[in-house]
């Protein structure tokens, strides 16, 4: 059965809506819009009314693009307010088998034993190693015999603050929100394969306005982080440094942003309250100015890396995407600040439908909120309608079928003799499609009595 979802990218730079159908997890996207972030800075919404407009605006071009009318979205949150905290959950298995609900259980009383600040919410409980009886890191309990299940659960959260405003800003665009996901937590999604996966990874996502740090460990996210800090920064370097105005300054930025090479060729740029004389300006400068800032922030990133205590388990290395990483010579700058770990740079996963402009390491979240929505969310989940996901979805509705289809068969064994339990087949039968050729012909009665007296059985009751 498809469904079509809309998904809303809120960064501080851009708002990007996507509408796709997803169907069986494969995606076909319908359409996007895009608009400028307004009233919106480092992550947090600063204007409720001028981010509605964008968020509007974005949401429109989409449906227009798209042809749909949907009312839902799941929406991304920035970082900028979210804080990790770990706990514990412990469960008996009365039954002996762990099914989804003990899963459940076990999941919700580790979020129940969490000291989650009053000030904070929860948008998702995401387990990162589960202990079956004595047995550590169970990859999946599902369908296992136990008597005592553990679970280790990496909680996310945010201000409730944020949160609302968030929600009045999407709402007042005409949409109802149905899913929030930490925009870190999409990128990663929309970038790390299975093998990262399992050997470790670090997704650095370095937007316009700000920079996130997600580590995956294990089976989910061990670790988030935020940095305020992104390309917008090396726009208003550049800008105070050569004074000249923004928009040049972000222009020279795309043209002549080089990490590794320098110039000293010298380009002629208009003066800020003097667009009619120029400055001559050395390329050796712009690489100094966009040099310092990208290095500071990697070497931010790379402190809160050790500080995570995971480095070791990160076999896989480095990811990074987002807008930042279109600047020349960024794999190998952060080749150098984080030594002996692989760096790689990384576009969205490839979707069925997606637009050229949307293949871009900018858009590696919006990507990933789609995914999310497919079912390519961590295996098991509480999201922040306090709802358990998971990935058992197809196999429970098949067991329950093969269930469904054995106790049809068992009913359909060969019956024992009709003089035995002619009665109780009367009364079976009530609830059976009657057929007229199965009916005795008109004035011709049945001459057995034990029929008669099930005929008599099935008057009385």
């Amino acid at each position: 059965m498809s469904d079509t979802v809309l998904a809303i990218d809120i960064g501080s730079t851009k708002i990007c809506a996507i509408i796709a159908e997803i169907d069986d997890e494969k995606i076909q996207v319908l359409g996007h819009g895009l608009s400028k972030s307004q009233g919106i800075k480092k992550g947090a919404i600063t204007n409720i009314e001028l981010a509605s407009k964008s968020i509007k605006k974005a949401i429109s071009d989409a449906k227009r693009i798209a042809g749909s009318n949907i009312t839902s979205a799941t929406v991304s949150i920035s970082n900028a307010y979210a804080k990790s905290l770990n706990s514990t959950g412990i469960v008996n298995i009365p039954h002996k088998d762990i099914s989804i609900k003990e899963i459940n259980r076990v999941m919700q009383t580790a979020l129940y034993n969490a000291n989650v600040p009053n000030e904070y919410e929860v948008i998702h409980v995401l387990p990162y190693n589960f202990r079956v009886d004595d047995q550590d890191f169970i990859e999946d309990p599902f369908g296992m015999n136990a008597s005592r299940m553990e679970v280790d659960v990496n909680i996310i959260m945010t201000q409730k603050s944020n949160l609302s405003n968030l929600k009045k800003a999407v709402r007042s665009a005409g949409v109802e929100i149905d899913g929030i996901v930490l925009s870190g937590y999409a990128s990663a999604i929309a970038v790390i394969d299975d093998d990262e996966k399992e050997l470790g990874v670090a997704v650095i996502d370095l937007g316009g306005q700000t920079s996130n740090l997600v580590i995956h460990v294990g089976n989910s996210i061990r670790y988030n982080d935020f940095l305020g800090v992104g390309s917008n920064h090396i726009t208003n370097d550049l800008s105070m440094a050569l004074h000249t105005p923004l928009q040049i300054a972000e222009n020279v930025k795309i043209r002549h942003g080089n990490l590794i090479e320098t110039s000293n060729e010298i380009i002629e740029l208009p003066i800020i309250g003097d667009e009619e004389n120029r400055n001559g300006v050395s390329l050796e400068i712009v690489h100094s100015v966009i040099f310092a800032r990208v290095e500071e922030a990697l070497m931010l990133l790379a402190k809160s890396l050790e500080k995570s205590a995971l480095r070791e388990q990160i076999g896989a290395g480095i990811i990074l995407t987002g807008g930042m990483t279109k600047l020349k010579g960024i794999r190998e700058l952060a080749q150098s600040i984080f030594p002996a770990m692989p760096v790689r740079i990384a576009k969205p996963k490839e979707l069925e439908g997606l637009f050229d402009e949307l293949k871009d390491p900018a858009y590696a979240t919006a990507v990933g909120l789609l995914l999310y929505r497919a079912g390519q969310h961590t295996q098991y989940e509480i999201n922040f309608n306090q709802e358990m996901m998971h990935s058992k979805n197809v196999q429970e509705s098949l067991r329950d079928i093969d269930l469904g289809q054995q106790h049809y068969e068992t009913q359909a064994q060969p019956e024992p003799r009709e003089e035995e339990t002619a009665p109780l087949q009367q009364t079976e039968r009530q609830a059976e499609t009657i057929v007229f050729e199965d009916l005795p012909e008109i004035g011709k009665e049945d001459s057995n009595p034990i029929k008669k007296l099930g005929n008599w059985v099935k008057q009385l009751f």
